[in-house]
């Protein structure tokens, strides 16, 4: 596995739409693994592949096992992702981005999501998700759609280069606020 460089706001490939995958081949398996190990090394949650300049439908999420959430330790890997459903209900939560270091804002997502994709063995499944999962599904799909959450957000301020992930999870506090 290697960690891949992740390209940053200012190249025009993430406001590109990423290309279908007709199936799963070793070059997608091997992709994967390291779209995994360059989250993890970015202590990122999520990724899509055209963060680390690869144009194809294809997102990872990884949840840390550490966190109080119910999907804590969860690790998925989807190719095609697309919405099939999603809740009328919103929530807004605060969301990072590693492609945009030392930002953070409140973006409105749907508060649960059905999921249709291809898993790693090429077989077309669907994915409910709730919650955080449900907020990393859509953001990292948006990137594969050429959208960013700053594209979405109601509003954004600067953090700490390298605190996106902990104040989207609620650790660390936003560089603007009153402790």
């Amino acid at each position: 596995m290697t960690v891949r460089p992740i390209i940053y706001s200012d190249d025009p490939v993430l406001r590109q739409k990423s290309r279908r995958i007709p199936r799963v081949t070793p070059e997608i398996e091997h992709l994967v693994d390291d779209m995994f190990e360059t989250a993890d090394a970015a202590y990122g949650v999520g990724l899509a592949a055209v963060q680390v300049g690869v144009p194809w439908r294809v997102i990872i999420a990884n949840i840390p096992g550490d966190l109080q959430d119910p999907d804590a330790g969860t690790a998925v890997a989807l190719v095609n992702p697309e919405l099939a459903r999603a809740s009328d209900e919103l929530e807004e939560g605060v969301e990072g981005c590693l492609s945009i270091p030392g930002w953070v804002g409140k973006v409105e997502r749907h508060k649960s999501v059905v999921v249709k994709a291809m898993d790693m063995q090429g077989k077309k499944i669907r994915l409910r998700a709730e919650g955080y999962l449900a907020r990393i599904l859509q953001h990292e799909i948006d990137h594969l759609d050429g959208v960013l959450f700053i594209d979405k957000a109601a509003e954004v301020w600067p953090v700490k280069e390298g605190d996106e992930e902990r104040v989207e999870a609620g650790f660390a506090a936003p560089a603007n606020a009153m402790i």
